[in-house]
């Protein structure tokens, strides 16, 4: 990488090891960037600190930082990351460390110059989000057998609008499909009795970090 490149800078709220508490990559000890800033407001969002602040980072400083870390796994988060216009060029930096990197994603922002060998988490929002109309449809196009779409999930009408989306757009054709309850809001054993009467072929998780750490940052 050019050292034009390692000079970019991002803006960066936290960067940490910990258990992945989603996605496939469940209970796998990586490294997180949370990247500062989002424009979407979801009203279940549990990283509002990460909306403002945070630290001007440079691309050389961040990969110093994760690794130091060791850990083969890393996962770029928000916020919404692709909101900074320099989040490719960590992406790809990472990459070609030789990491395995995820990105987790609003699903609001293009998704198409990601870098291929990411996999892509993409959120599609629902009506009690708050945030359905930012939904970028055009994204389901980019999919890859590597990717995953998640749906955060607050109520059963939620439920039955993202089983009307998985019909509408054979989403599960495409990519693992995770739902999630939204913590608090939907009993997980509600959610796992409405995929299994309705033989869905989703994966429900649940947010192991919550589990073991409650809502504290940096784990």
């Amino acid at each position: 990488m050019s050292s034009t490149l390692l000079t970019a800078t991002l803006r960066v709220t936290e960067i940490f090891l910990s258990l992945q508490g989603e996605s496939s990559r469940v209970g796998l000890p990586t490294v997180f960037i949370r990247l500062t800033g989002c424009p979407l407001r979801c009203g279940y969002c549990d990283t509002e600190y990460a909306f403002t602040g945070g630290e001007t980072m440079t691309l050389e400083l961040i990969l110093k930082q994760v690794a130091d870390l060791h850990a083969r796994y890393v996962c770029v988060t928000g916020g919404e990351p692709l909101a900074q216009k320099n989040c490719h060029a960590l992406l790809t930096a990472l990459c070609d460390a030789g990491y395995s990197v995820s990105l987790e994603t609003s699903g609001a922002l293009d998704i198409g110059e990601v870098d291929a060998r990411v996999s892509r988490i993409v959120d599609i929002k629902t009506p009690a989000s708050g945030e359905v109309e930012k939904n970028r449809w055009e994204n389901l196009a980019a999919l890859t057998p590597s990717d995953e779409v998640k749906f955060v999930l607050c109520d059963e009408a939620d439920y039955q609008w993202a089983k009307q989306v998985l019909a509408e757009h054979h989403v599960t054709e495409k990519c693992p499909v995770l739902f999630s309850p939204v913590h608090g809001q939907i009993e997980p054993g509600h959610l796992a009795d409405w995929i299994l009467r309705d033989r869905l072929p989703v994966r429900m998780q649940v947010q192991l970090h919550k589990i073991l750490w409650s809502v504290e940052r940096g784990r």
